[in-house]
């Protein structure tokens, strides 16, 4: 859980099209960048820009694959579970779920022992 997710800056995400559909795509399986273009209907630079966004709100992660040639490439995905919103009299309460990746499992058990 996120311990202060900027709420409108969550928000704002959510209600762009593009950022929604980056989400849902790299919910399940990690992809590149080009690929997103292409699934999304807009540019790369528009994709890297959401992309940018989402994880500056750590909504999404990059992962570094190695390429047959030698090179590597990065793929983006998902790391939302779910947001919860609560309202109170004091405002708005917001908790971001996210999935935890298997090295951070890793780490989280190592400094646990």
């Amino acid at each position: 859980m996120s311990e202060d997710p900027d709420v409108a800056a969550v928000a704002g995400l959510l209600e762009d099209d593009t950022a929604r559909q980056i989400l849902r795509e790299t919910r399940t399986q990690p992809m590149r960048a080009a690929t997103l273009s292409d699934r999304c209907g807009v540019s790369e630079s528009t994709i890297y820009r959401r992309i940018e966004e989402l994880q500056e709100q750590d909504l999404i992660e990059a992962q570094t694959r190695p390429d047959e040639d030698g090179h590597h490439y990065e793929v983006y995905r998902a790391t939302l579970d779910r947001i919860v919103i609560d309202a109170t009299d004091q405002g708005f309460v917001v908790e971001v779920a996210r999935e935890e990746s298997m090295s951070d499992r890793f780490t989280r058990l190592v400094e646990g022992m």
